[in-house]
């Protein structure tokens, strides 16, 4: 960014190129009058569809399926399985990461 120098006032940064910097608020111009026909006219029209219109129906969807029953008890013993996994495979790694700090700290020491 650059900063205005010389004679002109912090403001003439700010202004629109080709406007002079006589202080004077400029009202905006009316847009230049177009030629009919010419740019967008805007959307066509749009008429509603009739009350109660709704699109053809061709096929109609199987009822849904029943599912099998879950085996609550043997989830509960899953689960308990996975836990004791995953908190034996936590203990091993918590004993090597105090095994691996204990040699580092040892090596520091000695």
């Amino acid at each position: 960014m650059t900063t205005p120098s010389g004679g002109s006032t912090p403001d003439d940064y700010w202004r629109r190129p080709g406007t002079g910097g006589d202080g004077a608020v400029e009202q905006p111009s009316a847009p230049p009058a177009t030629a009919p026909g010419s740019g967008y006219a805007g959307p066509p029209p749009s008429v509603p569809p009739p009350a109660g219109w709704r699109p053809p129906v061709h096929l109609e969807p199987a009822p849904p399926r029943q599912l099998p029953p879950q085996d609550m008890a043997g989830l509960d013993a899953a689960e308990q399985r996975a836990q004791r996994i995953t908190y034996g495979f936590g203990a091993a790694v918590g004993v090597v990461l105090v095994v691996l700090v204990c040699l580092l700290c040892s090596r520091v020491v000695f």
